[in-house]
């Protein structure tokens, strides 16, 4: 299971405006830090799309939801560009 987590000082939202292309409006794009656990001794910085109101989420860690993963064109799981979703992660007893 992926291990990510969202420090204190990571509990606020960022936005960026994408502009608009070939007559489309410009849209904003809402994303919070979090740092997800990969190889090595330490996270990675990666950034966790949010819904335009959404709250950020509290300090803490989570993984990936069900619905964060696509099966591809070559029949392999991987994560979808958008719409991903972090979940808590549960203690292990």
């Amino acid at each position: 299971m992926l291990k990510i987590e969202v420090f204190k000082e990571d509990v606020k939202i960022t936005s960026r405006v994408m502009p608009g292309r070939d007559g489309k409006p410009s849209r904003t794009i809402y994303d919070q830090d979090a740092y997800v656990f990969l190889e090595g001794r330490f996270p990675t910085l990666t950034k966790v799309q949010l819904d335009e109101g959404q709250e950020p989420y509290e300090a803490g860690l989570y993984t990936f939801h069900s619905s964060s993963y696509v099966v591809n064109n070559f029949n392999s799981v991987e994560l979808k560009k958008y719409g991903k979703i972090i979940v808590p992660l549960e203690v292990e007893l």
